[in-house]
């Protein structure tokens, strides 16, 4: 599964490798990788893949699951379409609450109590969706865990999920990702050690020279 998503998100370009010529992150990082997977939701041959693996996913590691909470915004239309195969009732948690109306952060019904799995498209140092966890749990809810997209696999997210106790099983790592994309010539082959060393150290620039 994991290097049939790789493919995938490669030939769709929702995810990028370059480098020769770093993308900026929001928090001023320098970054080999650019990942945007909401370009599967474009793509229908790739969107039934990815879908079906979710859901697959979750019942196979969350057997217990009542309930699908998207986070926002990324993970809501994944969340939707998953909890529609698996015939389950889904939601999602707003990044705040509402300014208006009743003023919600979670959307969609949640009785205390109720065995939830969050979907979530993209790990990188976990502060999101562990926000998700967060807000669900002070809910009532019990968070079985996070079914992922794709994780970095850097090590404080690793660190702070493990912290918060929660689990997060991701279809597809960087790991595979670089291995596939070296055989299908996406990137170089001597370009792997580089975009790993950023990984495992993103505020060690040393990787782009």
């Amino acid at each position: 599964m994991e290097r049939t998503i790789a493919e995938k998100l490669l030939s769709i370009k929702a995810v990028f490798l370059r480098p020769e010529e770093p993308f900026t992150w929001a928090s001023g990082i320098k970054s080999p990788i650019y990942t945007d997977n909401r370009l599967i939701l474009t793509a229908p041959e790739v969107r039934e893949i990815v879908e079906q693996a979710i859901a697959d996913t979750v019942k196979a590691e969350y057997p217990g699951v009542e309930t699908l909470m998207g986070t926002s915004t990324a993970g809501i239309a994944h969340a939707a379409i998953a909890a529609s195969i698996l015939g389950l009732p889904m939601g999602y948690v707003r990044s705040e609450a509402k300014s208006h109306g009743r003023n919600n952060r979670i959307e969609g019904r949640l009785e205390p109590g109720t065995k939830v799995v969050v979907i979530e498209d993209l790990i990188s140092t976990g502060g999101s969706v562990l926000d998700v966890v967060d807000a669900l749990r002070e809910a009532g809810a019990e968070v079985l865990g996070v079914v992922s997209i794709f994780t970095y696999g850097m090590k404080k997210g690793i660190g702070r999920l493990a912290e918060a106790g929660v689990r997060n099983v991701s279809l597809c790592n960087l790991d595979v990702m670089v291995e596939v994309a070296a055989e299908h010539r996406y990137i170089a082959p001597e370009w792997k050690d580089r975009i790993l060393a950023f990984r495992d150290n993103p505020s060690d620039e040393s990787w782009i020279k």
